[in-house]
């Protein structure tokens, strides 16, 4: 392919992409697909010529676009949004074009020093301290582990790297049983163990926090015990059911017995650009270390881009950074990076953040959020009408129900809504019983849409009673 031919492909790719965009209501939110049938239309061996373009968009049209779920369809209610506002997809087409490699401040300067601007912009939206800092990361996940891997050098005295954990007694970080799976992923790359993560119970309604009593209490007994506390994990935004941790408690407990602390704020912290959100959720993040929530979900960015707040991040460089003579760069005081993330090579992320937040402003990306908030409660509300159990009440855009029946009843309920296609949402399991998750957070989504999801669920239900 020449340059001639890209741009005549690229001009026809983007107007795909909007003709896919627009209808998307038309389409079933999940493919009617079994497993292996993708598969099965894809030739066993690499071809040995290469073919044209129309060829190979002619089989994407065929059987990849329709075996695809629609992360964007304006119906999805299930998971958490993966959003991607038209600003960003141009942005990482440039980024793609592009094809920059921005692992040091010399590789790619304009990246590096946007990435820090960017930072900075979201942690001023955010009400965050002057003085954090921050990188953006890949996921939520990536900035966990990285957190709990300064959690495990600070507990060891920075010398985990260089020696192994072997002697160092058991390490144990401490989180609310609401609390993502990420974080137990985490324990186990760090070489802590899932023995210990410390799973603390909550104390309910309205935000399901951690028992701040029983985080301390086990804080005490391990150290009775020999054990070694490294950390704290709170969260603003379980994914469950929105769990929000007190942060005030649960950062006067750090501060008491010398932990760090780090907060998953992967779904809900978008929603701090709002004032009121703030008030009523984050009390207290000043008394965090390291902070992380995902402008890929709520806020727009197209996935991946997961910023990383860090109060100190010479804690997280001691954990982190490593320097071959081939990765220094002379003659200047720079930021590099990929000193303060786990992988070497990175993205030009910061491009998508600057042309979201210059497209839409921040009122505008408060005015779907708060709007959002305000259709999950009327969603809420309506099925309340209709006769169904509320199990946890809308924390930001999150709720949890059951229709008639038991568990199985409920996983049935489930497998029809989406089978219909017409909505998408997802089960979970709470106290014990199975529930409908159901969150309203898709860019690009209306009131209509939301709406909508009440009829559908309800003649659903009914048709299976």
């Amino acid at each position: 392919m020449d340059w001639d031919e890209f741009a005549r492909w690229g001009h026809d790719i983007t107007e795909r992409g909007a003709a896919y965009h627009k209808g998307l209501r038309d389409r079933p939110v999940r493919p009617d697909v079994t497993p292996g049938e993708i598969a099965a239309q894809l030739p066993r061996t690499p071809p040995e010529a290469g073919e044209g373009m129309q060829a190979i968009l002619d089989d994407f049209d065929s059987f990849v676009l329709p075996g695809l779920t629609h992360w964007q369809h304006p119906r999805f209610f299930a998971y958490f949004p993966a959003n991607a506002a038209p600003p960003s997809m141009l942005a990482e087409m440039l980024v793609s074009t592009l094809a920059v490699q921005c692992m040091l401040w010399q590789t790619s300067p304009a990246a590096t020093e946007m990435e820090g601007v960017m930072v900075d912009w979201l942690r001023q939206a955010m009400g965050l301290p002057e003085g954090w800092s921050g990188v953006i990361q890949d996921s939520a996940s990536s900035a966990t582990l990285s957190a709990v891997l300064t959690m495990r050098e600070r507990a060891t005295g920075w010398t985990g790297n260089r020696e192994g954990l072997s002697g160092k007694g058991a390490l144990r970080i401490y989180c609310s049983e609401q609390a993502h799976s990420s974080i137990d992923r985490a324990a186990w790359v760090a070489g802590i163990g899932q023995e210990n993560l410390v799973k603390l119970p909550t104390t309910g309604a309205p935000y399901h926090g951690v028992d701040v009593a029983a985080l301390r209490a086990a804080i005490a007994a391990d150290r009775a015990a020999g054990h070694v506390p490294a950390g704290i994990i709170a969260i603003t935004g379980g994914t469950g059911i929105g769990a929000c941790d007190d942060l005030e408690q649960v950062g006067a407990v750090a501060q008491e017995t010398g932990l760090y602390l780090h907060l998953d704020a992967a779904w809900a912290g978008s929603a701090m650009i709002c004032d009121e959100f703030r008030a009523a959720f984050w009390p207290g993040v000043a008394l965090c270390d390291s902070v992380v929530f995902n402008p890929h979900k709520w806020l727009g960015a197209q996935f991946d881009c997961s910023v990383q707040f860090l109060k100190d991040p010479i804690q997280q460089l001691n954990t982190l950074k490593i320097e071959p003579e081939y990765l220094k760069t002379s003659g200047a005081e720079v930021v590099n990076y990929s000193e303060w993330t786990i992988p070497l090579g990175r993205r030009f992320r910061a491009l998508k953040l600057w042309f979201l937040l210059r497209s839409y402003g921040l009122e505008g990306l408060r005015t779907r959020i708060r709007n959002h908030v305000t259709w999950a409660g009327e969603v809420c509300e309506a099925l309340r009408d209709r006769g169904y159990e509320i199990v946890t009440e809308p924390i930001l855009s999150l709720f949890t129900f059951r229709g008639p029946g038991d568990d199985a009843a409920q996983q049935r309920l489930v497998d029809a809504i989406n089978a219909d296609g017409r909505i998408y949402v997802t089960q979970g399991l709470f106290a014990g019983r199975k529930v409908v998750r159901f969150q309203v957070g898709q860019f690009d989504t209306t009131r209509a849409d939301v709406m909508m999801a009440v009829d559908v669920i309800d003649e659903i239900a009914k048709g299976l009673t």
